[in-house]
């Protein structure tokens, strides 16, 4: 079955627990518009329904993401910051989250590389399975970080490691992201989603105490990111003015900002994904 026949996105509910999972596993679950697109939509919605508490978002197959997709990119040119397009499309997958009322946990399975990297730092809690791996590409390929990764990592894992992933791109095993702070737990692979799902039910349980009534996290993250307490994501890491990163129409994403040089793989893995 082609990849357009199955949904890019799928959501599954389990009580007040909406699961969410990126869907196109034999591209590693690259952010392409159309998936972007899909996940503000879902995001949206599951913010304004009266029956959701919490939210889990992963990924199928062996990544959680790895980041936006450059070979589409490559071909056709397209937004990698935040906005809106003519056809009212909306890829603010920031402010998507950002403004969601109930507590979002990543559920990490697999490879979380750029982009990847930079959706899993817009969850409230991480839980990683023991084969999650996080890395941050953005200077390997002459990307700039527009959704918050540049002022979000340094606050959870401190300036000194944020800067050893970022300027050298290499690998972040998950049991060391546990030990930095970056994960709260890693546990075995079959475990990840019972141990998330039971998580999140623990979650929801408390803002049905609440009377149904939002966690109040969306205000939080924005009084942090006013105070820089956590991410300033739209305010400072957005490029100025529409927020948009244009990719030249068919031209190398690997020179597309800083004219570096030539997509090469993080130093510690012989074998790194596709995408970024």
């Amino acid at each position: 079955m082609s990849e357009q026949s199955e949904p890019l996105l799928l959501i599954e509910r389990d009580g007040p627990v909406a699961i969410m999972t990126m869907n196109r596993p034999k591209q590693l679950n690259a952010l392409s518009i159309a998936l972007r697109t899909e996940m503000v939509r879902a995001i949206r919605e599951l913010s304004k329904a009266t029956d959701v508490r919490a939210v889990i978002v992963t990924g199928a197959g062996r990544a959680f993401s790895a980041g936006v997709d450059l070979k589409e990119a490559g071909q056709s040119g397209f937004t990698l910051g935040a906005g809106k397009f003519s056809d009212g499309g909306d890829l603010d997958l920031a402010r998507a989250f950002g403004a969601c009322p109930w507590p979002i946990i990543g559920a990490i399975n697999g490879f979380a590389i750029t982009g990847g990297f930079e959706v899993a730092l817009m969850c409230d809690v991480l839980l990683a399975s023991s084969e999650a791996k996080f890395a941050d590409t953005h200077g390997r390929v002459g990307l700039m970080p527009v959704w918050g990764l540049s002022q979000k990592l340094p606050r959870l894992i401190g300036a000194a490691r944020a800067k050893e992933l970022s300027l050298t791109g290499n690998y972040l095993d998950a049991v060391t992201a546990e030990r930095w702070g970056l994960v709260n737990r890693v546990v075995a692979p079959d475990e990840l989603m019972p141990v998330a799902k039971n998580l999140a039910l623990e979650m929801a349980q408390v803002a049905d105490q609440r009377g149904g009534q939002g966690s109040g996290l969306a205000a939080e993250r924005h009084v942090a990111a006013r105070t820089g307490l956590l991410a300033d994501a739209l305010e400072l890491a957005h490029p100025p003015q529409s927020g948009f990163l244009e990719v030249p129409h068919k031209t190398s994403c690997r020179r597309q900002v800083t004219g570096a040089a030539p997509k090469t793989p993080p130093l510690n893995s012989r074998a790194a994904p596709s995408y970024w």
